[in-house]
C-alpha cells in the first residue's frame, strides 16, 4: 500500500494539468483574452445542436461524372477519328460507354489504335479508365470501375477545396468541411439558418459556358447538336450544345449596379486566353445572340453588338442583391467537377440551441447533486471522497475533449452524465468490499488492501464491456451519436484513474495519517438500504422471475409487430421540422394546409407547450432532390399559414442515408452482443457468456418494447441507448459473475445453486447502489431533457430498472441451469475415464 514519491508527483502534475486544460472552458472570452499566451486557451467546441447552424451530408454523383465524360468522350473520338481519316457512320452513347461504328471494318484496328490515346492513367497502377471491345466495324468504348473511382475521388478531392472557398467567399466563420467515406463530403456551418441558399451555395455545380444560339441555314435545316435550355422565367432557348468558351478562364466576378435601372448585375473579367477567344467569337458573331449558360439554365441571350475586345463582360438578369452576391462567389471560387446531392441535412436554430445548453447544463448539475447527496447518504464522510472523485472525472473529462479537439453536443452532455452514475461504480464495489474484509476481522490497512484488490478485477471487467458497447458506437454513430460515445467513453476511462488510483492514495494517506486501526464506513444516517447479512433465497424464485420476464418479452415482441416502432427520420428517411409560433398553434389550420401540398402521409404533434409543433413528412419519391424541394414548399406553406410561426430545427434524410444508417444502427447492436459475449467467454466459462447474452437479448427486447408502447421516436440516439444498456447490463452481470466464480473456488463442497444464492447476496447492495446512481443521474435528463435526448434518456431510465433485475431473476436461473446441465452430463464421462 506504499505509493512512491514519483508517482504521488506523476498524479498531481495529471490533475494540475487537466485543470488548467479545462480551466478556459468557464472563463470568460474577456477574462480568458488577458491570460498569458503560454497558458491554455483552447475552448471545447459547441455542436450545432448546441449552437445553432447547418449540417449537410454532400454525395459526389457519379452518375454525372459518367455523362460528362461520355459526352466529352464523344466529341473527343469523332474530333480524333476525322483528324486520322477514319470515317464513321455513328458514334453513339449508352450508360457506360460509347459504340463507335467504322464505315469500313478493315480499318478497326487503326481507329483502335487512335482512340486508346483518348484513355486516361488511373493511379499508379498503370490501367487506364476505358477499356475496348466488340466485334467487326463496331468499338465499344467502356468506363472501368477502377476509372469510376478514380474520377470519384478526384472529385470529391477537388470539391472540398471549391467549397471552402465559397464558404470563404460568403464569409462564415469557423466551418467544418471534411471527407466522409469514399465519395460524401460533410460541410457544418455555424449560425447558417437558411438551408435553401445554402444548398444553392454548396449544391450548385457553377458550370458555366457561353453558347451560339441556333440559328437555321439558308436550305432552312437546323444545325446538328442542339439542346433546349430555359431561363428563370421560363423561356426556351435553342442552343448549340457544344460550348464556344468555357467558365474556366474566368478569373474575377463582382456584383455592381445598372446605372439606367439600379439593378444588380455581375461583372466577370477572362484571363489572356480567355479574353482572347471571348474576343474572336464576338468579333465574327456581332449581331447574333448569344447565350450565357450556369449549369444548364440560361442566365441571359444578349445579342452581340459589336465586338468585345476588353476581357470582360456583364450578366443581367433578376437578380436580388444577395443572389446577385452568391453567383459572383460561385464564379470566384469555380466550378465544381460534378453535380453533388444533398443526402442529409440538419440544421438548428440559434435560440434553441440556447434553449439546448441550459436544459443539459442544468438537467446534468441536478443529476450530479442527486448522486452526490446519495453517496454521503451510504458512505458518510467517506463518501465525500467519492464525490471528489467525480468531480475530478468530470473536470479532465472536460480536459480530454478540450486536448482531442471534440465537438461537445446535447448527448455528449447526456453521455457526461451517464458517465458520473457508471464512474461511481468503482467506489461502490471498493467501499462494499472494504465493509466486508471490516467486517471479517481484518485491521483498516489490510482491508484497505484486500477491499482494492480484489474490486479491481471485477472495476476492470465491468468498464471493460461498456467500452466494448462505447467503442461499436462511435464506430458505427455519425455526428452527435459519436459524440456521446466519446464523452462517455473518455468518462469511463478516466473514472479508472480517479476512483482507484487517486482515491487509493488519499484513503492510504487518511489512515496513516488518523492510525486507524478499524476501517469503519458508515452511512449517513444509521439506515443501511441493504441489511448486513441479507441472505434471500433467490433462486427459489427462478421459475416466477424468467415467467414473468418471457410473458414481458413476448408482449414486446408483439407490440414490436403491432403498433411498431415509431422510426424517426433517421432510418424512415423522410423531413422533419420543429416550428414555434408566437399564438398557440392552430392543429386543424396546420393540417389542412399542409395536407393540401400534396406530400403524402403528414404528421403532426404538439411538444412541450401549445406553442411547439412537430411536423413530420413522409420520404418523397425521387430521390435526394425531391426532399431538398419538398423542405422549401414546406417552409413556404408553414408562413403561409402562420406569419409568426418559425422553424426552429429541420432534419432531412434521403432514402440512400436512411437505409445505410438503419444498416449500421442494427450492426453495432449485434456486434456489441457478440463482442461481449467473446469477452465473457473468454474472463470466465461458456455458461456465463450464454446466461449473459440470453439475458441480454431479453432486456433488450422489453426496451424495444418499451419504445413501441410509448410512441418515443426510434432513431439513432435511440440504437446509442440500446448501446448503452447492452453495455451496462453486462456490467451489472459482469459484477455478480466475478463473485461467483470468487466463490466456487472458496467453497468447492458447496452447491451451484448455493453458491449463486451466497453471490447475488453479497453483491445486491452494490448492485442496487450503483443501478440507483445511474438511475439518479439520469432522471432530471429524462423528465426535462426535451425532445433532443428522450429517445435516450427515458430508455434507458427504464433499462436501468430492466438490467438490474434481470442479472438476479434471469442471468443467475440461467447459470444454474446450464451449470448443472454441464455436471449431469460430465458426470458419466469421469465414471467411465
Amino acid at each position: 500500500m506504499k505509493t512512491s514519491r514519483w508517482l504521488l508527483a506523476l498524479y498531481s502534475l495529471i490533475i494540475l494539468f487537466g485543470m488548467m486544460t479545462a480551466l478556459p472552458n468557464i472563463l470568460p472570452q474577456t477574462f480568458l483574452d488577458k491570460l498569458p499566451s503560454w497558458l491554455p486557451h483552447q475552448r471545447v467546441s459547441l455542436g450545432l445542436d448546441l449552437r445553432g447552424g447547418s449540417h449537410l451530408v454532400l454525395e459526389v454523383d457519379a452518375a454525372d461524372l459518367v455523362k460528362e465524360r461520355l459526352q466529352t468522350l464523344t466529341q473527343d473520338a469523332r474530333q480524333t477519328l476525322a483528324q486520322g481519316g477514319i470515317a464513321t457512320t455513328s458514334i453513339r452513347r449508352n450508360e457506360h460507354g460509347i459504340t463507335v461504328t467504322l464505315a469500313d471494318a478493315a480499318r478497326r484496328s487503326e481507329a483502335e489504335t487512335a482512340l486508346q490515346k483518348l484513355a486516361a492513367p488511373v493511379g499508379v497502377t498503370g490501367s487506364a479508365d476505358l477499356a475496348f471491345g466488340g466485334t467487326g466495324s463496331e468499338i465499344a468504348v467502356t468506363l472501368t470501375d477502377a476509372g469510376l473511382a478514380d474520377r470519384v475521388t478526384a472529385a470529391v478531392d477537388q470539391s472540398l477545396e471549391i467549397i471552402r472557398q465559397r464558404v470563404d467567399q460568403v464569409g462564415v466563420a469557423e466551418p467544418t468541411i471534411q471527407r466522409v467515406g469514399s465519395d460524401r463530403i460533410l460541410v457544418q456551418l455555424p449560425g447558417v439558418q437558411d438551408p435553401k441558399r445554402l444548398r444553392d451555395l454548396l449544391g450548385s455545380t457553377a458550370k458555366m459556358s457561353f453558347h451560339m444560339l441556333a440559328e437555321p441555314a439558308p436550305d432552312g435545316r437546323m444545325p446538328a447538336g442542339l439542346v433546349t435550355l430555359a431561363d428563370d422565367q421560363g423561356r426556351q432557348y435553342q442552343i448549340i450544345e457544344r460550348a464556344e468558351l468555357s467558365g474556366d478562364h474566368l478569373t474575377d466576378a463582382r456584383v455592381s449596379f445598372n446605372p439606367n435601372n439600379n439593378e444588380p448585375v455581375v461583372n466577370f473579367r477572362f484571363d489572356t486566353l480567355g479574353a482572347q477567344r471571348f474576343a474572336a467569337i464576338t468579333q465574327a458573331n456581332v449581331g447574333k445572340p448569344f447565350a450565357i449558360v450556369l449549369d444548364n439554365k440560361v442566365l441571359s441571350a444578349p445579342v452581340i453588338n459589336e465586338p468585345i475586345t476588353g476581357g470582360s463582360g456583364q450578366i443581367s438578369g433578376s437578380f436580388s442583391v444577395q443572389s446577385a452576391n452568391d453567383l459572383a462567389a460561385l464564379l470566384r471560387a469555380g466550378a465544381l467537377p460534378a453535380k453533388l446531392t444533398v443526402v442529409e441535412e440538419r440544421t438548428v436554430g440559434a435560440d434553441l440551441g440556447a434553449d439546448a445548453i441550459s436544459v443539459g447544463i442544468t438537467t446534468g448539475v441536478i443529476g450530479f447533486g442527486l448522486v452526490v447527496a446519495f453517496m454521503l447518504f451510504l458512505y458518510g464522510a467517506w463518501g465525500l471522497l467519492a464525490n471528489l472523485a467525480l468531480a475530478l472525472n468530470v473536470v479532465l473529462t472536460f480536459a480530454g475533449l478540450t486536448l482531442l479537439g471534440a465537438t461537445l453536443t446535447l448527448p455528449g452532455i447526456a453521455g457526461i452524465v451517464l458517465g458520473i452514475g457508471l464512474a461511481v461504480d468503482a467506489n461502490v464495489l471498493i467501499n462494499e468490499r472494504i465493509r466486508e474484509e471490516t467486517a471479517k476481522g481484518r485491521g483498516a490497512m489490510a482491508a484497505l488492501d484486500a477491499g482494492f484488490n480484489r474490486a479491481y478485477s471485477t472495476i476492470v471487467d465491468s468498464n471493460v464491456t461498456a467500452l466494448i458497447a462505447t467503442a461499436l458506437l462511435f464506430w458505427f454513430g455519425t455526428g452527435p451519436v459519436r459524440g456521446f460515445a466519446v464523452t462517455m467513453g473518455l468518462g469511463i476511462a478516466i473514472s479508472m484513474f480517479t476512483a482507484v488510483s487517486i482515491v487509493r492514495v488519499i484513503m492510504v494517506a487518511i489512515v496513516r495519517r488518523r492510525k486507524l486501526k478499524v476501517l469503519e464506513i458508515k452511512p449517513l444516517l444509521p439506515l443501511k438500504l441493504v441489511p448486513s447479512g441479507t441472505h434471500i433465497a433467490f433462486m427459489k424464485g427462478r421459475f416466477i422471475g424468467i415467467g414473468i420476464s418471457a410473458v414481458l418479452s413476448i408482449a414486446s415482441l408483439v407490440l414490436f409487430f403491432k403498433p411498431g416502432l415509431n422510426y424517426g427520420v433517421d432510418f424512415r428517411g423522410g423531413i422533419q421540422l420543429e416550428i414555434t409560433t408566437a399564438q398557440p398553434a392552430d392543429l386543424g389550420a396546420f393540417r389542412s394546409g399542409l395536407d393540401s401540398l400534396g406530400l403524402g402521409e403528414v404528421a403532426l404533434q404538439q411538444f412541450g407547450d401549445d406553442h411547439r409543433l412537430l411536423v413530420r413528412v413522409e420520404r418523397q419519391p425521387g430521390g435526394e432532390e425531391a426532399q431538398s424541394t419538398a423542405v422549401q414548399t414546406l417552409r413556404n406553406k408553414l408562413v403561409e399559414i402562420d406569419a409568426s410561426s418559425t422553424v426552429q430545427r429541420t432534419e432531412v434524410v434521403g432514402p440512400k442515408v436512411s437505409g445505410e444508417l438503419a444498416t449500421a444502427g442494427f450492426l453495432s447492436v449485434l456486434l456489441a452482443s457478440l463482442a461481449m459475449m467473446a469477452y465473457i467467454w473468454v474472463r470466465f466459462e461458456w455458461p456465463f457468456a450464454v446466461g449473459a447474452i440470453a439475458t441480454l437479448v431479453l432486456d433488450v427486447t422489453k426496451t424495444v418494447g418499451f419504445f413501441a408502447l410509448t410512441g418515443l421516436d426510434f432513431n439513432l440516439t435511440a440504437i446509442a441507448a440500446l448501446l448503452t444498456l447492452v453495455g451496462y447490463s453486462v456490467n451489472d452481470k459482469v459484477v455478480v459473475y466475478d463473485r461467483m466464480r470468487e466463490n466456487m473456488r472458496l467453497y468447492k463442497s458447496m452447491s451451484l445453486r448455493d453458491i449463486i444464492d451466497l453471490s447475488i447476496n453479497e453483491t445486491l447492495a452494490r448492485s442496487l447502489y450503483t443501478s440507483a446512481t445511474a438511475f439518479l443521474a439520469l432522471l432530471p435528463m429524462a423528465i426535462w431533457g426535451g425532445s433532443a435526448v428522450e429517445s435516450f434518456a427515458v430508455p434507458m431510465v427504464f433499462g436501468i430498472v430492466v438490467a438490474a433485475t434481470s442479472s438476479v431473476f434471469i442471468a443467475a436461473p440461467i447459470l444454474l441451469f446450464l451449470g448443472d446441465w454441464r455436471r449431469r452430463h460430465a458426470a458419466p464421462v469421469v465414471r467411465k475415464a
